[in-house]
């Protein structure tokens, strides 16, 4: 299990660094106690692997899970937050207010986090998203809150496709980000599911003023960074994943002054940069690098590089051996 404190809590989760004898136990008490305040029975051998974010009245779980049979008791209710439970992979059933609803196959469904449920695991366990909402918060945005409870939510199209993309692209980047990029993030995450619940008149018309363009623009910019910004990942392939137009993709790049070929060819200058001050990479060559980073041509990349750092390749690659040795030398005068 990893962790990072910053402007939010996080944390990975995954059962191959447990001992197998000890995998239940901390699924349990880390994320069944910790996150969802829930009670986990395996129904297959324990495999889990997930990262959590806490931000101020939202919280964020992404990952796969084996076969469970989860389920919320008197005991562990602590709060009247909202779960929404969807499933991007593999299928489960949810029972709550007694009903019984599945989840997959393209729904999501919501649920009370001050009532008791169940939620059973299919075999072959599944690969999720899940949020849980300050119900304070979210409730002035959907109206009735009880109205979008245990009711199939479709995943594949509209605002919560949108949501549920924007979530994992901007969570697989989160600790590189700053507090107030989170908390803008948070907002729009607000602002997106308020939209796939079926927003009040006032909220639906905040959220698509300040949150669907942004967040799309967001997820997308993510979502290149994840790819180091490989020269192969044309507009038509960005537009393809995001289920949009590549004219629409292009469009929200011109709406901040900039273009996709130039955010991307920042993202492909960024990762060279940062291999040619890494010590560990001292011993490749400056072709290498600048084809690992996504440039076929080595004078277009000197040129590039130069324009942006102000600074030759060979500069930056000096300039980090010089500090490492400098380092060594007050080292050994201690």
């Amino acid at each position: 299990m990893t962790s990072t404190m910053g402007p939010s809590a996080s944390f990975r989760l995954t059962t191959d660094m447990v001992p197998e004898r000890d995998r239940v136990e901390i699924t349990r008490e880390v994320y069944g106690r910790t996150v969802l305040k829930v009670d986990l029975d395996p129904l297959a051998p324990a495999e889990v692997d997930m990262r959590v974010r806490a931000l101020p009245g939202l919280g964020i779980a992404t990952g796969s899970s084996s076969e469970f049979r989860v389920h919320r008791s008197t005991s562990l209710i602590d709060s009247d937050d909202l779960i929404l439970l969807a499933l991007l992979d593999g299928t489960s059933v949810m029972k709550h207010r007694g009903r019984e609803e599945p989840v997959g196959n393209g729904r999501a469904l919501m649920m009370s986090g001050e009532e008791v449920g169940l939620n059973l695991i299919g075999p072959g366990g599944i690969r999720f998203v899940n949020m849980s909402f300050s119900l304070k918060q979210l409730s002035p945005l959907i109206g009735d809150p009880a109205s979008v409870l245990m009711r199939p939510l479709q995943t594949d199209a509209g605002a919560m496709r949108l949501l549920l993309d924007y979530v994992q692209s901007i969570h697989e980047v989160g600790d590189t980000l700053t507090p107030e990029t989170w908390h803008l993030a948070a907002t729009h995450i607000f602002d997106l599911t308020a939209l796939a619940l079926g927003a009040t008149r006032d909220a639906a018309e905040i959220a698509r003023g300040r949150g669907v363009r942004v967040a799309r623009l967001r997820a997308i910019k993510a979502d290149i960074i994840a790819h180091g910004g490989h020269v192969d990942l044309s507009a038509e392939d960005v537009a393809t994943r995001h289920r949009l137009s590549s004219r629409y993709v292009r469009k929200l790049f011109e709406s901040e002054g900039t273009s996709l070929s130039d955010f991307m060819l920042r993202q492909r200058l960024v990762r060279a940069h940062r291999m040619l001050g890494d010590i560990s990479h001292a011993g490749r060559s400056i072709t290498d690098i600048a084809y690992e980073a996504g440039f076929n041509d080595l004078s277009y990349f000197n040129r590039a590089f130069r324009r942006r750092y102000d600074a030759t390749p060979s500069d930056v690659r000096a300039a980090s051996v010089k500090s490492v040795g400098t380092a060594t030398d007050e080292e050994g005068k201690l």
